[in-house]
């Protein structure tokens, strides 16, 4: 029996209502560009918007970047700024 597991970006997908609104909701003009990260990458610009519209965390969308590091830089200081 084959078992086939899905991609991060599928789950993202089947998550968010399809591949049209995922891309439309990111503020792509087509669907056409996500259907491309299939055979590249996600942008990791693009992570932080999926994982808060799908709850499909970066850290498996692009597990070579190092989140940990951006995350904590991201934290705000004391005085309320961004670090």
């Amino acid at each position: 029996m084959e078992q086939t597991t899905e991609s991060p970006l599928d789950r993202a997908i089947r998550l968010h209502g399809g591949i049209t609104k995922l891309a439309r909701d990111l503020g792509l003009n087509s669907h056409a560009v996500i259907n491309g990260w299939r055979k590249t990458r996600v942008p990791s610009d693009h992570c932080p918007s999926i994982e808060g519209l799908t709850g499909v965390p970066c850290e498996e969308l692009r597990p070579d970047v190092r989140w940990e590091v951006l995350r904590a830089k991201a934290q705000p200081t004391q005085a309320g700024q961004v670090a």
